[in-house]
């Protein structure tokens, strides 16, 4: 068969047959009559209207096969403007910029009290729905959003019930530049390792440690506006100003901390107040913090008594690749000498604690038993001793022992025994085991 090109002239396509029917003849062959020429000119004819038509075929057939390709295009290039437009869309709807959250856990203690013969019988036997909690946060733009926490504690609240509802989070953050944000509402102090970073799954023993609890204390939210950054790789700072303590003088929680978090729920008589903080975490699984706060008046405006405190808090949070880890922290408040109180008269000149745990986790056998971490504690605080008429704060000891098992990231089921001492008269201390649950999300 002879195979031309497409686009060759047809006089060219006709001698080219003609050459080749007479080269294919031998050398020898006699030569054709007129009537034989025309008979084999005739035939190629016919092959040269064959050819034709095929070709004409083969047009067609390409033809439509590029518009279909065009059409292929055209199509797959709409299909991707649409997609684009619907991104665009859904980028600006509440859907896509809106996160919601949450984390909670469910606590069993068994706990004997040690110093029946001081402040009678505190045994605990309880299981506890010890928080609920929902985060609802929502981007306005690239540079502007909004982050809120809703918690119910003791699963019940109301009057006469046990447990409450509180928003420990609402808050609008708005970037400066790409290294500098301005934060303002409702905030979680910037203070310790978890005040800020609470989820049951993020740390070891069921309950809070009472280092963090009692002197810091944890969870400590206020009012105020501040900023946050990166001073230099690895190098982040916090600075806020906000609404201060109404630290109790008189009753069994003078001068106590903790009592004095009025959670910005009609917070009257409140005083200014500053945190400050400074975090080096430059190397992968390390977090070195320092934080300071200075309150103007601890004990709030609405008495005589005007008596200003600081707080100064270091941790160092390790977490190494083989499984190793170890937390340290230590806080301590100083709180200045007033005419009509004075703190020392209450063991309370100054109140600190520290704890030190080191812990290792690692994998199970297996793809879906998770992970198992192992950990130990020692920690030592100053708190209110809770004998009648005796409003002292004493120094308190816990060695704890546990274990978490993850068998998910964001799920934790925990065990740990607790044994406790006192350096002074003190109504409980307790001994005895601890299990919960908890999960964030």
């Amino acid at each position: 068969m002879l195979f031309l090109p497409r686009n060759m002239p047809l006089k060219i396509v006709v001698l080219a047959i003609v050459l080749t029917q007479c080269l294919s003849n031998p050398v020898f062959a006699a030569t054709p009559t007129i009537e034989e020429m025309w008979q084999m000119i005739q035939q190629q004819q016919k092959i040269i209207d064959q050819l034709k038509t095929k070709l004409d075929q083969t047009d067609n057939k390409l033809a439509e096969t590029d518009q279909k390709i065009e059409e292929t295009v055209a199509s797959v290039e709409l299909t991707a403007d649409a997609v684009e437009q619907v991104s665009m869309r859904s980028d600006k709807g509440i859907g896509s910029r809106t996160s919601v959250g949450g984390y909670g856990e469910l606590h069993y203690n068994n706990l004997t009290d040690d110093n029946q013969n001081i402040g009678g019988d505190d045994d605990l036997s309880r299981a506890d729905m010890h928080r609920f909690v929902l985060f609802f946060g929502h981007e306005f733009s690239d540079n502007l959003r909004f982050w809120s926490e809703l918690e119910v504690e003791h699963s019940l609240a109301g009057e006469g019930k046990v447990g409450e509802v509180e928003i420990e989070q609402a808050w609008l953050e708005m970037d400066i530049n790409e290294r500098h944000r301005v934060r303002a509402g409702l905030d979680i102090l910037p203070i310790g390792i978890i005040n800020q970073t609470h989820e049951p799954n993020t740390f070891y023993g069921v309950e809070r440690n009472r280092v963090e609890t009692e002197i810091i204390p944890a969870t400590w939210w206020e009012a105020g506006v501040g900023l946050n950054g990166e001073l230099a790789p690895g190098w982040n700072y916090d600075a806020v100003l906000h609404s201060g303590l109404g630290m109790p003088t008189t009753g069994g929680s003078a001068l106590r901390p903790r009592s004095g978090r009025l959670k910005v729920a009609e917070a009257d008589d409140q005083d200014i107040a500053f945190t400050g903080r400074i975090r080096y975490t430059g190397i992968p699984g390390l977090e070195v913090g320092v934080s300071g706060q200075y309150q103007a008046d601890v004990t709030g405006t609405n008495d005589a008594i005007d008596m200003s405190a600081t707080l100064f808090e270091g941790h160092i949070d390790w977490h190494h690749s083989s499984g190793l880890a170890l937390r340290a922290l230590y806080a301590r408040w100083d709180f200045d000498n007033e005419a009509l109180l004075d703190p020392d008269s209450l063991n309370a000149d100054n109140l600190d604690g520290f704890y030190v745990e080191p812990s290792y986790r690692f994998r199970l056998p297996g793809s879906r038993l998770g992970e198992l971490g192992i950990f130990a504690r020692y920690s030592t605080w100053d708190e209110r001793n809770q004998i009648s008429g005796a409003h002292r704060f004493e120094n308190f000891e816990q060695v704890s022992l546990g274990f978490n098992w993850w068998p998910h990231a964001n799920l934790a089921l925990k065990f740990d025994a607790q044994f406790e001492q006192a350096d002074g008269p003190v109504d409980r201390v307790l001994d005895g085991i601890n299990l919960g649950i908890g999960y964030q999300f």
